[in-house]
């Protein structure tokens, strides 16, 4: 057999009612949301009762999607699964950190919050807008934004979906440029370009704020967004690079298979890491965990 990675989702797929299930069946998963109340209070209550459009507010997505993701890796961990490596997609990574044992519990969670809180901060000061770009590579979908100002590929997602980062100014002309090259683009209800440059201020506030976090040595690899390696170096300067730069999540699984990860496990909200992976290369087995359901039926 193979080896196992755990991935984390992302900003995006929380919905209302969210962990709520895996709550009440896993005191591994209860324990990361007493954590997150203890800290943010309101956290359960948010992921649990929270309207969509409350959930979709950047400073409330990040803190819940963290707690949502840490409490499913903590239940697959609860079942005696133990992975070989994780990564975390955008604010996934900051659960990764968590559960790779670089950062604590605690220590992970409130600097998703302050994540949050600047990234939103940034978002509201330098407006802009993403596309979701599908059936063009990447080297092409690369040429079209060099001649559109301000305008960068972010998400870096499979063979046949690129994220781009634009002005809202651009929204149509770009798209009309996409779909002269037989592209298509759709854009993403979020609430500004992140990893990008326009999220430069964040970055910058994330380093100042991370220079009293103690960060440890992981028990196990955890990629990085920014370099698709294992972190190694300065972790925090990693960790605010992709505050501001691309989410290569394609090269992280390629590499992950070519080091011997067979089966990928999407653990917090959604299936959309799922469904890259398939797309990336079809030979990696892939599940999620949710619920208490897929717990049960996961096959490893």
């Amino acid at each position: 057999m193979g080896k196992i990675a755990l991935v984390f989702s992302g900003q995006g797929a929380q919905y209302p009612g969210m962990g709520k299930e895996l709550f009440e069946a896993s005191p591994a998963a209860r324990a990361v949301y007493d954590m997150a109340d203890s800290i943010r209070p309101g956290t359960s209550a948010q992921c649990f009762k929270g309207t969509a459009e409350e959930l979709s507010v950047t400073i409330n997505t990040q803190p819940c999607v963290f707690t949502a993701d840490l409490a499913a890796a903590r239940a697959v961990a609860e079942k005696g699964i133990v992975p070989d490596c994780v990564a975390g997609f955008s604010l996934g990574e900051i659960a990764a950190l968590a559960f790779s044992g670089i950062l604590s519990d605690e220590d992970a969670f409130r600097l998703v919050c302050k994540r949050g809180e600047l990234m939103d901060k940034a978002a509201k000061a330098n407006p802009g807008a993403m596309l979701a770009v599908l059936k063009l590579p990447a080297d092409k979908i690369e040429e079209i934004c060099s001649g559109f100002e301000k305008t960068y590929p972010v998400n870096y997602n499979s063979p046949a979906q690129t994220v781009v980062a634009t002005t809202e100014e651009n929204v149509e002309a770009l798209t009309e440029a996409f779909s002269a090259a037989k592209g298509r683009a759709k854009k993403l209800a979020v609430s500004g370009a992140f990893h990008s440059p326009f999220m430069a201020e964040a970055a910058d506030g994330l380093a100042d704020y991370m220079k009293d976090v103690e960060f440890g040595t992981p028990a196990i690899p955890i990629y990085s967004n920014f370099t698709a390696k294992p972190y190694e170096g300065d972790f925090k300067a990693l960790v605010k690079a992709q505050v501001e730069n691309p989410v290569r999540w394609q090269t992280i699984v390629e590499d992950m298979y070519k080091n011997g990860v067979d089966t990928i496990i999407e653990v917090g909200v959604g299936k959309t890491l799922t469904g890259l992976t398939g797309r990336i290369n079809k030979e990696i087995k892939a599940f999620k965990v949710e619920t208490p359901s897929d717990l049960e039926t996961l096959e490893i």
